[in-house]
């Protein structure tokens, strides 16, 4: 754990990427091999089973350091995170050991199957065994929270240079449904082939978002357009006679989306589809229609009926049990078009069409009608471009349509996590309705650091009421509110709800009676419809 801890200390010190991917690259060159495992999983969000309440933790650690529970929950707040917490009044230990970081995963694994009353003294003595920074990270994966700035690209990049590997090679492996408990590291990263698990996606391209003018990127002639689809973005993969649905983060849900196991019969084994997952009726349905399906891993039959799922396929990445993705995008697409030209009308497969233009000023005018054909906008393609892995600047854009925008009185305020403990960051947002002022969105982001202190000391001084951690505030500042669509909503007061909320303005300017009304939200709603 030692080796672990002074890795987690030299990336959480800096925020330069070229000393993270050292950093990395070293552990990952000399640490054991189920260390060095375990070290990618937790890095790409693949961490242990919980055995431990954080309840059970607090009473703990409280009783461990002979201080009152009330004191340690006076403190979390102060320090913003409860592993650091606790880390910081347990007395020193007692007899250090060096166990290495999959020991320490399989200690916590083993309280699964040991009862309540046993699990209390094998905390304590694992705290008794490990210095302070290691004591943080023991508990960041007691209680599951262990999330560090690494993105798998950055991972990637990291594993590569320590193997002397090719970079697409290791995203690769490193993309599907796997952890330690089910792989080795020479399964996953030194067996010859990297296909053999069948259900293994690729590793998805991600677009930036055009700020810019269109013009910047040159010749229209060298570029495709496409609508831009608001659902999940997923991978369906057909190979072995099976078929496999993949989330972009890297969630297996082929169970959730049954309609999608039809594909089987239309399509050839040994194909790869990039798509977006929609609820489709005679064209995509709104967000909302398909949100009613996400996390549910049985889908009634009512919903199956509501909200049918399709995919709208945006390129072909294998075909035959060949990768495409070296081809360039023009290549991919013609064969992709061939591939859906003789589906029956049925099938839950769509291909979007492409938005001709001649011109940037004419695709201008047509992205500006992007709602009107369920869009956020339009995607930007480079005909040229191959396949690549991660977001990659360049070939891919998305221009969407600028953000619906309201303002809003803020009522409510919270705290956040972490580094932010301090700050009320969650705000409660409502409009008018007459004298009434009716909540109808919750928004976090969108604020400098500086507007967040602000606003946080201004909270302290005006609260009117605690409900627990929120705080009922005068309603006094309105905020302009910036989101993608809006939609009807039984579980809200307002009726309402917003896709994408967030802070883009705090409009010092406006006094409480110009903020917006209820009706010009369902105004809104209307026009969005």
């Amino acid at each position: 754990m030692k080796e672990f801890a002074a890795l987690f200390t030299r990336i959480d010190q800096t925020t330069k990427t070229s000393i993270k991917i050292n950093a990395l690259s070293d552990y990952l060159q000399f640490a054991p091999k189920e260390d060095r495992l375990w070290c990618i999983a937790l890095f790409t969000g693949r961490r242990p089973r919980r055995a431990v309440t954080t309840t059970q933790l607090r009473e703990w650690a409280a009783e461990a350091a002979g201080i009152p529970l009330w004191l340690l929950e006076e403190s979390y707040p102060v320090v913003g995170d409860l592993a650091e917490t606790i880390a910081l009044i347990l007395p020193p230990n007692g007899q250090y050991t060096n166990h290495g970081l999959s020991h320490w995963i399989n200690e916590l694994r083993d309280l699964h199957d040991v009862e309540n009353e046993a699990r209390m003294p094998r905390i304590l003595a694992a705290w008794d065994q490990l210095a302070p920074t290691e004591r943080f990270l023991f508990n960041k994966l007691i209680t599951g929270g262990f999330r560090i700035g690494i993105s798998q690209k950055l991972m990637t990049r990291a594993l590569a240079r320590a193997l002397d590997r090719d970079e697409a090679e290791m995203a690769h492996r490193l993309m599907g449904n796997w952890s330690p408990e089910t792989t080795t590291w020479d399964a996953l990263i030194e067996a010859e082939d990297p296909a053999t698990d069948l259900s293994r996606p690729y590793p998805f391209y991600l677009a930036y978002q055009l700020d810019d003018a269109p013009e910047t990127l040159g010749d229209p002639s060298d570029w495709s357009a496409e609508w831009k689809w608001d659902g999940i973005r997923g991978q369906v993969i057909l190979r072995g006679g099976e078929h496999f649905v993949w989330s972009r983060g890297e969630e297996l849900m082929t169970d959730r989306f049954p309609e999608l196991a039809r594909l089987r019969d239309f399509l050839p084994d040994g194909t790869v589809l990039d798509g977006e997952i929609l609820a489709w009726r005679d064209g995509p349905l709104p967000f909302n229609a398909l949100q009613k399906r996400i996390g549910r891993k049985t889908v009634p039959k009512k919903l199956l009926t509501e909200a049918p799922v399709a995919m709208a396929a945006y390129d072909l990445l294998e075909t035959g049990g060949v990768d495409l993705r070296a081809q360039p995008y023009a290549t991919r697409r013609a064969q992709l078009e061939t591939l859906c030209r003789d589906l029956p009308a049925d099938a839950p497969l769509h291909l979007p069409p492409h938005v001709t233009f001649d011109t940037w000023d004419a695709l201008a005018q047509t992205r500006a009608t992007a709602r009107n054909h369920s869009s956020e906008g339009v995607m930007l393609k480079r005909r040229a471009s191959p396949y690549l892995a991660g977001r990659k600047k360049g070939d891919w854009w998305k221009w969407k349509l600028d953000p619906l925008t309201v303002d809003a009185v803020m009522i409510y305020a919270q705290s956040g996590h972490g580094r932010r403990a301090n700050l009320f960051t969650d705000f409660t947002f409502a409009v008018r309705d007459g004298n009434e002022l009716v909540p109808f969105t919750k928004a976090y982001s969108g604020l400098t650091d500086a507007e967040f202190r602000e606003i946080s000391a201004w909270v302290r001084k005006n609260t009117l009421q605690r409900f627990g951690p929120v705080r009922q505030v005068t309603p006094h500042h309105v905020f302009e509110i910036a989101f993608e669509g809006i939609f009807e909503s039984p579980r809200h007061k307002s009726g309402l709800a917003l896709r994408f909320p967030r802070m883009s303005r705090w409009r010092r300017d406006k006094p409480l009676d110009e903020a917006n009304t209820l009706d010009d939200l369902r105004a809104l709603l209307k026009a969005y419809d």
